[in-house]
C-alpha cells in the first residue's frame, strides 16, 4: 500500500538521489527487481515523478496492473511517493519517483528482468539512433576480472555525476558473459 499522501516531500528538480549503502537484496527486494516491467517503471520515474496513470499510459498497460507493481516498488523502497497533486477533474493523484536504491542492490535474479526491460526499451528506439557494438574476446581469468572492475568503475563514475535534467537522456546496457557461440580454446599440451 502506498504511503499516506504528502508523507514524502517532492524532490527538488534535478536533486541527486539519496545515498544508499550497497547491500545484498532481501527476498522482497530481489522479487521486486525480478520484473522487467518494474525495472521499466523505475527508469520512467528516474527524472520526474509520475502518477500511476502516467506510468500506465507510458507503458501501454492497465492502471490497476501497474498499481500492483508501483506498490511493490514503494514497499521495498525503490519508489517513493511525492507530494499529492490535483489531476484531471480535481482528482487527488500521487506521483512516484525512483529513489536510486536499485543501483546499490546486489541480486542475482535481475538478469532476465534486465534483458526483458532492455529489449522493450530498445525496440522503441528508431534503429538509426541505436548505438551498439558486440565484441568477442579470449581473456585469462585475471583479465576478465580487470575488465569487469574497470567497467564497474566507469559506470559508477558516470552514475555519481550530478544529474543535468536539461541534458538528453541516454540508457546503457552492459552484459559480460561467457561466449557460448564459440568453442573453448584447446588446453596447452
Amino acid at each position: 500500500m502506498p504511503p499516506e499522501p504528502n508523507s514524502a516531500p517532492a524532490p527538488r528538480e534535478g536533486a541527486e538521489f539519496e545515498a544508499h549503502e550497497a547491500h545484498e537484496a532481501t527476498d522482497a527486494e530481489a522479487r521486486a527487481l525480478a520484473s522487467g516491467l518494474r525495472l521499466r517503471i523505475l527508469r520512467l520515474c528516474i527524472d520526474e515523478a509520475l502518477t500511476n496513470r502516467e506510468i500506465a499510459d507510458a507503458l501501454g498497460r492497465n492502471p490497476a496492473t501497474v498499481l500492483h507493481h508501483v506498490r511493490t516498488l514503494v514497499d521495498t523502497g525503490y519508489l517513493e511517493a511525492t507530494e499529492t497533486r490535483r489531476g484531471r477533474r480535481g482528482a487527488r493523484e500521487i506521483p512516484y519517483r525512483a529513489t536510486g536504491k536499485s543501483w546499490y542492490t546486489r541480486t542475482p535474479v535481475t538478469g532476465d528482468a534486465m534483458i526483458e526491460a532492455f529489449l522493450a526499451e530498445v525496440r522503441a528506439v528508431p534503429k538509426v539512433d541505436r548505438k551498439m557494438t558486440r565484441l568477442g574476446l579470449r581473456l585469462p581469468p585475471g583479465d576478465v576480472e580487470e575488465l569487469e572492475t574497470r567497467l564497474q568503475e566507469l559506470l559508477h563514475e558516470f552514475h555519481d555525476r550530478p544529474r543535468d535534467l536539461a541534458a538528453e537522456p541516454w540508457s546503457l546496457f552492459v552484459a559480460l558473459h561467457p561466449d557460448t557461440s564459440r568453442h573453448a580454446a584447446a588446453p596447452d599440451q
